[in-house]
Protein backbone atom coordinates (compact mmCIF):
# COMPACT_ATOMS: atom_id res chain seq x y z
CA UNK A 1 0.00 0.00 0.00
CA UNK A 2 2.91 2.65 -0.17
CA UNK A 3 3.79 2.68 3.29
CA UNK A 4 0.29 3.86 4.02
CA UNK A 5 -0.35 3.08 7.24
CA UNK A 6 -4.01 2.96 8.86
CA UNK A 7 -4.22 2.40 12.57
CA UNK A 8 -6.90 1.55 14.97
CA UNK A 9 -8.01 1.98 18.29
CA UNK A 10 -6.72 -0.95 19.79
CA UNK A 11 -3.17 -1.54 18.05
CA UNK A 12 -4.84 -3.09 15.05
CA UNK A 13 -3.63 -1.77 11.62
CA UNK A 14 -6.18 -1.96 9.88
CA UNK A 15 13.01 -1.27 -22.68
CA UNK A 16 14.60 0.04 -25.84
CA UNK A 17 12.86 -1.45 -28.78
CA UNK A 18 14.78 -4.05 -30.87
CA UNK A 19 16.52 -2.30 -34.20
CA UNK A 20 15.84 -4.17 -37.16
CA UNK A 21 18.14 -5.56 -39.09
CA UNK A 22 20.12 -3.39 -41.60
CA UNK A 23 20.73 -4.37 -44.70
CA UNK A 24 24.36 -3.78 -46.14
CA UNK A 25 24.27 -2.18 -49.81
CA UNK A 26 26.59 -2.87 -52.28
CA UNK A 27 27.59 -6.18 -50.59
CA UNK A 28 26.48 -8.78 -53.34
CA UNK A 29 25.39 -8.82 -56.72
CA UNK A 30 21.98 -8.57 -57.68
CA UNK A 31 20.63 -11.22 -59.92
CA UNK A 32 18.73 -10.69 -62.86
CA UNK A 33 20.93 -7.86 -64.16
CA UNK A 34 21.46 -7.89 -68.09
CA UNK A 35 24.66 -5.82 -69.15
CA UNK A 36 24.00 -3.56 -71.83
CA UNK A 37 25.44 -3.82 -75.24
CA UNK A 38 27.77 -1.05 -76.72
CA UNK A 39 25.41 1.58 -77.94
CA UNK A 40 22.81 0.24 -77.02
CA UNK A 41 20.02 1.94 -74.23
CA UNK A 42 19.26 -1.62 -72.34
CA UNK A 43 16.45 -1.69 -69.37
CA UNK A 44 18.05 -3.57 -66.27
CA UNK A 45 15.65 -6.16 -64.29
CA UNK A 46 16.51 -6.27 -60.85
CA UNK A 47 15.10 -9.18 -58.64
CA UNK A 48 13.91 -7.87 -55.55
CA UNK A 49 15.48 -10.30 -52.39
CA UNK A 50 13.14 -10.43 -49.88
CA UNK A 51 13.49 -8.91 -46.55
CA UNK A 52 14.18 -10.85 -43.47
CA UNK A 53 10.90 -10.99 -40.66
CA UNK A 54 11.59 -8.24 -38.08
CA UNK A 55 11.33 -9.00 -34.57
CA UNK A 56 8.28 -7.97 -32.81
CA UNK A 57 9.41 -5.08 -30.43
CA UNK A 58 9.88 -5.84 -27.08
CA UNK A 59 8.68 -3.96 -24.38
CA UNK A 60 10.62 -1.46 -22.90
CA UNK A 61 11.14 -2.28 -19.27
CA UNK A 62 10.26 0.34 -17.15
CA UNK A 63 12.20 2.56 -14.69
CA UNK A 64 12.95 2.27 -11.16
CA UNK A 65 11.72 4.32 -8.96
CA UNK A 66 14.92 5.96 -7.84
CA UNK A 67 15.52 6.40 -11.78
CA UNK A 68 12.63 8.18 -12.35
CA UNK A 69 13.51 10.53 -9.22
CA UNK A 70 17.02 11.10 -10.40
CA UNK A 71 15.68 11.77 -13.96
CA UNK A 72 13.25 14.55 -12.13
CA UNK A 73 15.89 16.22 -10.04
CA UNK A 74 18.53 16.22 -12.89
CA UNK A 75 18.45 19.99 -13.76
CA UNK A 76 19.01 20.47 -9.84
CA UNK A 77 21.93 17.90 -9.64
CA UNK A 78 23.62 19.17 -12.95
CA UNK A 79 23.71 22.70 -11.79
CA UNK A 80 24.93 21.84 -8.62
CA UNK A 81 27.49 19.65 -9.22
CA UNK A 82 28.58 21.63 -11.64
CA UNK A 83 29.24 24.62 -9.50
CA UNK A 84 30.61 22.80 -6.73
CA UNK A 85 32.77 20.90 -9.29
CA UNK A 86 33.55 24.94 -10.23
CA UNK A 87 34.13 25.63 -6.44
CA UNK A 88 36.92 23.23 -5.94
CA UNK A 89 38.81 23.37 -9.40
CA UNK A 90 42.44 23.18 -7.81
CA UNK A 91 41.77 24.73 -4.53
CA UNK A 92 42.40 24.23 -0.69
CA UNK A 93 39.39 24.49 1.54
CA UNK A 94 39.82 27.51 3.05
CA UNK A 95 37.57 30.40 4.37
CA UNK A 96 36.76 32.09 0.77
CA UNK A 97 36.36 28.67 -0.57
CA UNK A 98 33.95 27.91 2.20
CA UNK A 99 31.92 31.03 1.48
CA UNK A 100 31.46 30.46 -2.63
CA UNK A 101 30.73 26.93 -1.61
CA UNK A 102 27.37 28.56 0.54
CA UNK A 103 26.02 30.54 -2.11
CA UNK A 104 25.84 27.62 -4.49
CA UNK A 105 23.91 25.77 -1.63
CA UNK A 106 21.88 28.65 -1.17
CA UNK A 107 21.35 29.55 -5.03
CA UNK A 108 20.26 25.92 -5.31
CA UNK A 109 17.14 26.28 -3.14
CA UNK A 110 19.21 24.18 0.18
CA UNK A 111 18.07 27.40 1.91
CA UNK A 112 20.55 28.94 4.71
CA UNK A 113 20.15 26.58 7.32
CA UNK A 114 21.50 23.63 5.27
CA UNK A 115 23.81 25.67 3.55
CA UNK A 116 25.42 26.13 6.74
CA UNK A 117 25.35 22.28 7.77
CA UNK A 118 27.11 21.44 5.10
CA UNK A 119 29.87 23.89 5.12
CA UNK A 120 30.31 23.14 9.19
CA UNK A 121 30.58 19.66 8.28
CA UNK A 122 32.97 20.12 5.62
CA UNK A 123 35.12 22.51 7.67
CA UNK A 124 35.25 20.68 10.66
CA UNK A 125 37.18 17.54 8.52
CA UNK A 126 38.57 19.05 5.42
CA UNK A 127 39.81 22.83 6.29
CA UNK A 128 43.42 23.78 4.90
CA UNK A 129 43.09 20.54 3.07
CA UNK A 130 42.84 19.15 -0.68
CA UNK A 131 39.42 18.54 -0.97
CA UNK A 132 37.50 17.16 -4.35
CA UNK A 133 34.20 17.98 -5.56
CA UNK A 134 33.27 14.47 -5.09
CA UNK A 135 34.15 14.64 -1.33
CA UNK A 136 32.02 17.79 -1.26
CA UNK A 137 29.31 16.24 -2.58
CA UNK A 138 29.22 13.31 -0.65
CA UNK A 139 29.25 15.23 2.65
CA UNK A 140 25.77 17.31 1.02
CA UNK A 141 24.41 13.89 0.65
CA UNK A 142 24.76 12.84 4.43
CA UNK A 143 23.36 16.21 5.64
CA UNK A 144 20.48 16.97 3.71
CA UNK A 145 19.39 13.13 4.20
CA UNK A 146 19.76 14.23 8.14
CA UNK A 147 17.72 17.16 7.41
CA UNK A 148 15.15 15.17 6.02
CA UNK A 149 15.16 11.74 7.99
CA UNK A 150 13.14 13.78 10.43
CA UNK A 151 10.47 14.13 7.84
CA UNK A 152 10.29 11.34 5.67
CA UNK A 153 7.21 9.31 7.86
CA UNK A 154 4.67 6.83 6.39
CA UNK A 155 0.95 8.60 5.82
CA UNK A 156 -1.09 6.94 9.29
CA UNK A 157 -4.82 7.05 9.23
CA UNK A 158 -6.13 6.96 12.73
CA UNK A 159 -9.15 4.89 11.67
CA UNK A 160 -10.86 5.84 14.92
CA UNK A 161 -12.83 8.38 12.95
CA UNK A 162 -14.66 7.11 10.34
CA UNK A 163 -14.57 8.86 8.19
CA UNK A 164 -11.08 10.13 7.95
CA UNK A 165 -11.06 12.96 6.52
CA UNK A 166 -8.10 14.15 3.93
CA UNK A 167 -8.37 17.94 2.99
CA UNK A 168 -5.83 18.58 -0.19
CA UNK A 169 -4.90 22.30 -0.41
CA UNK A 170 -2.77 24.18 -2.75
CA UNK A 171 -1.54 26.69 -5.12
CA UNK A 172 -3.55 26.53 -8.49
CA UNK A 173 -1.51 23.45 -10.87
CA UNK A 174 0.21 22.07 -8.03
CA UNK A 175 -1.27 18.10 -8.68
CA UNK A 176 -3.92 18.17 -6.27
CA UNK A 177 -6.63 16.27 -8.30
CA UNK A 178 -4.29 13.88 -9.56
CA UNK A 179 -2.83 13.17 -6.34
CA UNK A 180 -5.86 12.53 -5.49
CA UNK A 181 -6.37 10.03 -7.73
CA UNK A 182 -2.90 8.44 -6.65
CA UNK A 183 -3.71 8.49 -2.98
CA UNK A 184 -7.37 6.48 -3.94
CA UNK A 185 -5.81 4.02 -5.99
CA UNK A 186 -3.26 3.28 -2.81
CA UNK A 187 -5.84 2.99 0.28
CA UNK A 188 -8.50 1.34 -2.10
CA UNK A 189 -5.59 -1.30 -3.29
CA UNK A 190 -4.88 -1.57 1.05
CA UNK A 191 -8.58 -2.74 1.21
CA UNK A 192 -10.03 0.39 2.35
CA UNK A 193 -13.10 2.22 1.36
CA UNK A 194 -12.29 5.33 -0.19
CA UNK A 195 -15.18 8.43 -1.21
CA UNK A 196 -13.81 11.48 -3.07
CA UNK A 197 -15.40 15.13 -3.29
CA UNK A 198 -14.96 17.33 -6.02
CA UNK A 199 -14.53 20.82 -3.34
CA UNK A 200 -12.92 22.53 -6.48
CA UNK A 201 -16.19 24.03 -7.54
CA UNK A 202 -14.66 26.63 -9.78
CA UNK A 203 -13.51 24.09 -12.28
CA UNK A 204 -15.41 21.86 -14.15
CA UNK A 205 -12.67 20.38 -15.50
CA UNK A 206 -11.81 19.24 -11.93
CA UNK A 207 -14.47 18.37 -11.25
CA UNK A 208 -14.05 15.75 -14.36
CA UNK A 209 -11.18 14.64 -13.31
CA UNK A 210 -11.93 13.70 -9.93
CA UNK A 211 -14.86 11.70 -11.52
CA UNK A 212 -12.81 9.82 -13.69
CA UNK A 213 -10.53 8.85 -10.82
CA UNK A 214 -13.17 7.52 -8.92
CA UNK A 215 -14.29 5.05 -11.79
CA UNK A 216 -10.38 4.09 -12.04
CA UNK A 217 -10.37 3.29 -8.34
CA UNK A 218 -13.96 2.57 -7.59
CA UNK A 219 -14.78 5.36 -5.38
CA UNK A 220 -17.91 7.18 -4.87
CA UNK A 221 -17.17 10.47 -6.04
CA UNK A 222 -19.52 13.29 -4.21
CA UNK A 223 -19.76 16.24 -6.32
CA UNK A 224 -22.02 19.55 -7.20
CA UNK A 225 -23.07 22.18 -10.01
CA UNK A 226 -20.31 24.63 -11.32
CA UNK A 227 -19.77 27.02 -8.67
CA UNK A 228 -21.36 25.68 -5.73
CA UNK A 229 -21.06 26.55 -2.15
CA UNK A 230 -17.54 24.76 -1.37
CA UNK A 231 -18.09 24.04 2.56
CA UNK A 232 -21.45 23.13 1.74
CA UNK A 233 -20.00 20.44 -0.33
CA UNK A 234 -17.64 19.35 2.03
CA UNK A 235 -20.43 19.43 4.64
CA UNK A 236 -22.86 16.97 2.41
CA UNK A 237 -19.78 14.84 1.57
CA UNK A 238 -19.03 13.93 4.83
CA UNK A 239 -22.65 13.13 5.96
CA UNK A 240 -23.01 10.56 2.96
CA UNK A 241 -19.14 8.92 4.12
CA UNK A 242 -20.59 8.61 7.39
CA UNK A 243 -24.19 6.98 6.34
CA UNK A 244 -21.96 4.72 3.49
CA UNK A 245 -19.70 4.01 6.34
CA UNK A 246 -16.44 5.02 4.12
CA UNK A 247 -13.29 4.68 5.46
CA UNK A 248 -11.55 7.75 4.12
CA UNK A 249 -13.28 11.06 3.11
CA UNK A 250 -10.78 12.60 0.53
CA UNK A 251 -11.80 16.28 -0.49
CA UNK A 252 -10.40 18.53 -2.97
CA UNK A 253 -10.43 22.03 -2.98
CA UNK A 254 -9.51 25.02 -5.28
CA UNK A 255 -6.18 26.18 -6.61
CA UNK A 256 -5.86 29.81 -4.42
CA UNK A 257 -3.21 31.76 -4.61
CA UNK A 258 -2.20 32.66 -1.24
CA UNK A 259 -2.44 36.03 -1.64
CA UNK A 260 -5.94 36.37 -2.53
CA UNK A 261 -7.59 36.60 1.01
CA UNK A 262 -11.29 36.02 -0.19
CA UNK A 263 -10.16 32.79 -1.30
CA UNK A 264 -8.48 31.61 1.56
CA UNK A 265 -11.28 32.91 4.14
CA UNK A 266 -13.19 30.37 1.92
CA UNK A 267 -10.68 27.40 2.54
CA UNK A 268 -10.93 28.27 6.25
CA UNK A 269 -14.88 28.00 6.20
CA UNK A 270 -14.31 24.38 4.80
CA UNK A 271 -12.42 23.90 7.82
CA UNK A 272 -14.94 25.51 10.12
CA UNK A 273 -17.82 22.93 8.68
CA UNK A 274 -15.83 19.69 8.89
CA UNK A 275 -14.83 20.80 12.72
CA UNK A 276 -18.53 20.90 13.73
CA UNK A 277 -18.67 17.78 12.28
CA UNK A 278 -16.11 16.27 13.88
CA UNK A 279 -14.31 18.73 16.52
CA UNK A 280 -10.86 16.86 14.99
CA UNK A 281 -11.72 17.05 11.76
CA UNK A 282 -10.34 17.47 8.85
CA UNK A 283 -7.78 14.97 10.55
CA UNK A 284 -5.33 15.08 7.44
CA UNK A 285 -4.45 18.20 5.92
CA UNK A 286 -2.23 17.37 2.95
CA UNK A 287 -0.23 20.52 0.95
CA UNK A 288 0.64 19.66 -2.86
CA UNK A 289 4.05 21.53 -3.07
CA UNK A 290 5.26 22.08 -7.25
CA UNK A 291 9.06 20.82 -7.30
CA UNK A 292 9.47 23.65 -9.50
CA UNK A 293 8.19 26.36 -7.78
CA UNK A 294 11.69 27.28 -6.08
CA UNK A 295 11.35 29.96 -2.86
CA UNK A 296 8.16 30.74 -3.17
CA UNK A 297 7.24 27.24 -1.93
CA UNK A 298 8.31 28.06 1.57
CA UNK A 299 5.70 31.12 1.58
CA UNK A 300 3.32 29.23 0.23
CA UNK A 301 3.38 26.66 2.89
CA UNK A 302 3.71 29.28 5.36
CA UNK A 303 0.76 30.48 4.63
CA UNK A 304 -1.49 27.65 4.33
CA UNK A 305 -0.11 25.70 6.77
CA UNK A 306 -2.12 28.67 9.01
CA UNK A 307 -4.58 28.95 7.25
CA UNK A 308 -5.76 24.93 6.39
CA UNK A 309 -3.93 23.88 9.23
CA UNK A 310 -1.68 21.86 6.97
CA UNK A 311 0.03 18.74 9.16
CA UNK A 312 1.89 17.06 5.83
CA UNK A 313 3.32 17.64 2.31
CA UNK A 314 3.64 15.73 -1.20
CA UNK A 315 5.92 17.04 -3.49
CA UNK A 316 4.81 17.10 -6.85
CA UNK A 317 6.24 17.01 -10.82
CA UNK A 318 9.19 15.62 -9.97
CA UNK A 319 9.21 14.53 -13.67
CA UNK A 320 9.33 18.15 -14.76
CA UNK A 321 12.48 20.47 -14.65
CA UNK A 322 12.65 20.40 -10.96
CA UNK A 323 14.24 22.42 -8.61
CA UNK A 324 13.88 19.89 -5.73
CA UNK A 325 16.48 21.47 -3.60
CA UNK A 326 13.16 24.42 -2.29
CA UNK A 327 11.92 20.75 -0.74
CA UNK A 328 15.62 20.31 1.89
CA UNK A 329 14.75 24.55 2.57
CA UNK A 330 11.05 23.49 3.35
CA UNK A 331 11.65 20.21 5.38
CA UNK A 332 14.59 22.59 7.15
CA UNK A 333 12.32 25.20 8.31
CA UNK A 334 8.65 23.86 8.95
CA UNK A 335 9.51 20.52 9.79
CA UNK A 336 6.21 18.78 8.41
CA UNK A 337 5.97 15.29 7.61
CA UNK A 338 6.96 14.92 3.95
CA UNK A 339 4.09 11.10 3.01
CA UNK A 340 4.77 11.25 -0.96
CA UNK A 341 6.65 12.30 -4.14
CA UNK A 342 5.19 12.44 -7.19
CA UNK A 343 7.26 12.09 -10.62
CA UNK A 344 4.77 11.06 -13.23
CA UNK A 345 0.85 11.50 -13.99
CA UNK A 346 0.32 7.47 -14.07
CA UNK A 347 -1.77 6.04 -11.12
CA UNK A 348 1.37 4.68 -9.66
CA UNK A 349 3.37 7.55 -10.14
CA UNK A 350 3.08 8.44 -6.40
CA UNK A 351 5.63 6.89 -3.78
CA UNK A 352 6.48 7.46 -0.24
CA UNK A 353 9.31 9.94 0.36
CA UNK A 354 12.86 8.44 0.81
CA UNK A 355 15.25 10.87 2.70
CA UNK A 356 18.13 8.94 1.39
CA UNK A 357 17.00 8.08 -2.25
CA UNK A 358 16.10 11.94 -1.98
CA UNK A 359 19.68 13.39 -1.25
CA UNK A 360 21.80 10.97 -3.34
CA UNK A 361 19.90 12.42 -6.28
CA UNK A 362 20.17 15.75 -6.15
CA UNK A 363 24.16 15.32 -4.96
CA UNK A 364 24.39 13.27 -7.90
CA UNK A 365 25.92 10.52 -5.54
CA UNK A 366 25.53 7.22 -7.02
Amino acid sequence: MGRVAAKRRGGVAAPALVTPPRTALGTSPIEGEVKPAPGKVTVTKKVEQKAEPQKAPEPVPRRSWFQRMRDGLARSSRELTGNIAGVFTKRKLDGETLQDLEDVLIRADLGMETALRVTDALASSRYGKDVSDTEVRAIMAAEVEKVLTHVAMPLELDLSHKPHVILVVGVNGTGKTTTIGKLAAKLTDGGLSVMLAAGDTFRAAAIEQLKIWGERTKSPVIASKLGADAAGLAYDAFEKAKEAGSDVLIIDTAGRLQNKTELMAELEKIVRVLGKLDPEAPHTVLQTVDATTGQNALNQVEIFRNVAGVNGLVMTKLDGTARGGILVAIAAKHKLPVYFIGVGEQVDDLEPFSASEFARAIAGVA
